[in-house]
């Protein structure tokens, strides 16, 4: 058993280009259910539409790159806004019914034969992302030991976290603003507010705008990362994989987001490198008929899971929260 390739690995796993994923996915929902208390549970459609934004934009309809970003943007806004009105003044649960319905429509409708001619069907887009390769500083990759990372997967590495950064700054001006004290009241007691003579509506929408905006940069970067567009990568799992990291880290707080994606993704990475390394060779650590090495990539979900509801028990406001940050209200 090689621990020292374990950590290894769970370290490289927990920094790159996949924790980054989820990072600004998670500062999305941050925004909606930490600050706002907005419960959107289909943040994978609003990465799938600034992913095929780009994609789409690019691929089918050959324009400029730089007018693909513009419509990665675009796209989630204008989801937003078609989800937003007609539920935002409404419970809090018609939200989540709603996002979660919209998300696997677009999931289905991007993977459609009879659209395959847009989105490209089940095997998604490729092809647009030259010049964002092209643009890669680096001429080789880094084996530090610790951490080890290919030319390109460095690259995104290096604009992933730094978008993170921004992102956090972002967040962190808008919610010690008047706008987002607003946000918070709103979570806390919308009634009061509106009483106030604040618009509360207007409010919920400029925060749904604005957390799925960063879903968007969320499945921009996935589509840039990967060089490919595909509907399987946006499943309703990316959303409640991001809601762990939110949740992990703890809600309502700057941070908390990127700290929950990286210990997600440390602990999912460095299970699944022990379970394999046990279940492998002529005399495994674990006994075959314990666990064989099929099962083993699937038992680290089980233990996450563990862990995850030791945590809710007793931690339920993960590592940087409050308590009353995860209160669901049932407005």
């Amino acid at each position: 058993m090689d621990f020292t390739d374990i950590f290894s690995t769970a370290l490289t796993q927990a920094l790159g280009p996949n924790a980054i994923v989820y990072a600004l996915a998670a500062i999305g929902l941050n925004i909606h259910f930490g600050y706002t208390g907005l419960l959107n549970f289909g943040q994978a459609g609003f990465m799938a539409v600034g992913a095929y934004g780009l994609a789409v934009t690019v691929v089918v309809a050959g324009l400029p790159f730089g007018v693909g970003l513009v419509m990665a943007f675009a796209a989630p806004l204008l989801l937003a806004v078609l989800l937003g009105f007609p539920t935002l003044r409404l419970r809090a649960d018609y939200l989540a019914i709603a996002t979660i319905a919209t998300a696997e429509i677009l999931r289905l409708v991007f993977g459609s034969v009879e659209m395959k001619d847009y989105f490209g069907g089940s095997n998604g887009l490729t092809g647009y992302s030259s010049v964002y390769k092209g643009l890669n500083p680096y001429s080789e990759g880094i084996d530090w030991g610790i951490v080890r990372y290919s030319r390109d997967d460095l690259w995104s590495v290096t604009v992933g976290w730094v978008l993170v950064a921004l992102g956090c700054l972002i967040v962190f001006a808008l919610m010690r603003s008047p706008w987002g004290r607003v946000l918070r009241s709103i979570r806390e007691d919308e009634d009061a507010v509106r009483s106030l003579g604040k618009n509360v509506f207007a409010y919920k929408m400029q925060a749904l705008i604005l957390g799925g905006m960063f879903g968007g940069l969320a499945g921009l970067f996935l589509a840039l990362k990967q060089s490919s567009v595909v509907p399987s990568d946006y499943s309703t799992n990316i959303t409640f994989y991001a809601y762990t990291a939110l949740l992990l880290g703890g809600a309502a707080r700057v941070l908390g987001p990127v700290v929950g994606a990286i210990i997600f993704w440390f602990l999912l990475s460095g299970l699944g490198s022990f379970f394999g390394q046990a279940t492998s060779g002529v005399d495994p650590l674990i006994p075959s008929w314990i666990m064989d090495d099929t099962q083993s990539s699937l038992v680290r979900f089980i233990i996450t899971g563990l862990a995850l509801m030791l945590l809710m028990i007793y931690r339920p406001q993960g590592i940087f929260g409050d308590r009353r940050e995860i209160a669901i209200d049932g407005r």
